[in-house]
């Protein structure tokens, strides 16, 4: 071995000859692809409710600041138990999705205890910080809503680091700081949440949808909303059901009484 500080522990290129380095690109750093989103979404929001979880988020993919593809769902059912709300790289969501697909049909053949919700959560979690040790995160921020162990409402976050907490009212991007005031006046604890009925948890979360499109430059007037309840043993009530909604009713007209807004100077 060389023991020369300047090449300590190569083979001598004396005796052994010099490396073959015609293999190693011009620059040998790593990629940074993943670390740089290009197309992204922006909030999504999520509201406990006594039978179950509301979820909403809206269509729009953009890139950088143009939006670009005004139909792409940031929710995701899984196994007809749980939903996932996405924000942030739109190509990790489409990694994760191909991912969970191939789990949930593993799922649905011969398991007798499928993955709830805390169960999904759980495991994303430790997804996301597997690949956020190897520094190639999943640049992604996702709410898991559904049923726990004990077929009570669940709800909770993950994030790029593996970070994870639940609360009875969540929300990325944005959301977190224009949506959730408005979801804590309702469902500030977890017996507050208990008492709301689905039409009024639904209600509060598309006035929460209608201050981020106003508010939120990257948002969009569609939108898709998740309602996940418990199901009703025979009867096959229940699960998850994802409909396509629109804002009605939006106007700008109140934005002449705002200060800097068009040619107004004071």
């Amino acid at each position: 071995m060389d023991h020369r500080p300047q090449n300590w522990g190569r083979p001598r290129d004396d005796i052994y000859g010099g490396y073959d380095v015609s293999y190693m690109a011009p620059n040998a750093e790593p990629n940074t692809h993943t670390q740089s989103p290009v197309v992204t979404g922006t909030s999504v929001v999520a509201l406990k409710y006594k039978d179950g979880v509301i979820m909403a988020a809206d269509n729009l993919a953009s890139y950088g600041s143009l939006a670009r593809f005004p139909s792409v769902q940031r929710l995701m059912p899984f196994a007809d138990t749980s939903v996932l709300g996405f924000s942030g790289d739109v190509s990790d969501m489409q990694y994760i999705s191909r991912h969970l697909t191939s789990l949930s049909i593993d799922e649905a053949y011969g398991v007798q205890d499928p993955l709830n919700a805390a169960n999904l959560h759980r495991y994303l979690s430790k997804l996301l910080y597997s690949r956020r040790s190897k520094f190639d995160p999943l640049w992604n921020n996702i709410l898991i809503a559904g049923f726990d162990s004990d077929d009570k409402p669940f709800l909770a976050s993950a994030d790029l680091l593996g970070t994870t907490y639940s609360s009875p009212s969540l929300a990325s991007g944005y959301g977190s700081m224009l949506a959730q005031p408005i979801m804590r006046k309702y469902a500030s604890t977890e017996e507050d949440a208990a008492k709301l009925t689905k039409e009024q948890a639904i209600k509060i979360v598309k006035e929460c949808m209608k201050v981020l499109f106003y508010r939120d430059a990257r948002s969009l007037d569609k939108y898709s909303l998740a309602v996940v309840t418990r199901k009703s043993g025979e009867e096959g009530g229940g699960g998850v059901q994802i409909t396509q909604e629109k804002l009605e009713g939006m106007s700008w007209k109140f934005a002449d009484r705002i200060k800097g807004y068009g040619t107004q100077t004071v």
